[in-house]
């Protein structure tokens, strides 16, 4: 990934992602040279799912066990992250009967970093007159979330696509006993699986 990239995701200026860069490769935790773009050494890539590990977790935590609305629970896991006790870790996961995906549908990374399998596929991928079940979400936005759950498009809700319309690839989709329409943006940032 170039700088400018990385600089444009972080909503930051370029010089400011050089620098950290710079540190992460005195580290050895990037493979890193000036123009040629970014990647993981393999002790980046495990702290780095590490950190995953402990933030989905976190969030499991504060959903279930708190119950912190799936909109709010980024910001506060994201401050929680970063306390690096592995034994804290490890009962966390525990206590949760060690969970395999956040309230978002994100896989949580094992202890030894593996990742569970999921197939997961775009609503927006899915045809006429099919079944599915919601089990996760590509965008965590605050607004899109509760959007969702406005809607009543959470996960674990079953649902139909009815109709896709030929002009925008907006979907009617069946929800029980409702009928509900959504935009193509909405329905490609909603994971689903075949019921």
């Amino acid at each position: 990934m170039s700088t400018n990239a990385i600089a444009d995701e972080v909503a930051t200026k370029s010089a400011s992602v050089t620098d950290m860069l710079k540190k992460l490769y005195e580290k050895k935790l990037i493979n890193y040279q000036k123009y040629q773009g970014v990647s993981l050494t393999e002790e980046g890539l495990r702290l780095s799912l590490q950190i995953v590990r402990r933030h989905r977790l976190w969030e499991v935590f504060l959903r279930e066990k708190l119950g912190f609305s799936w909109d709010k629970i980024h910001d506060i896991a994201e401050q929680l992250e970063h306390v690096k006790s592995e034994e804290l870790t490890e009962k966390l996961s525990n206590f949760l009967g060690n969970p395999q995906f956040d309230p978002h549908g994100d896989p949580i990374p094992d202890a030894k970093g593996k990742l569970p399998d999921s197939k997961l596929i775009k609503l927006s991928e899915i045809l006429v007159q099919k079944n599915v079940i919601i089990m996760g979400v590509s965008e965590h936005s605050a607004k899109f979330l509760q959007h969702l759950e406005k809607t009543d498009l959470i996960i674990g809700k079953k649902i139909m696509v009815k109709e896709i319309n030929d002009y925008d690839q907006s979907m009617q989709i069946e929800s029980g006993q409702k009928i509900l329409f959504i935009s193509h943006d909405v329905a490609k940032n909603i994971l689903v699986k075949y019921s």
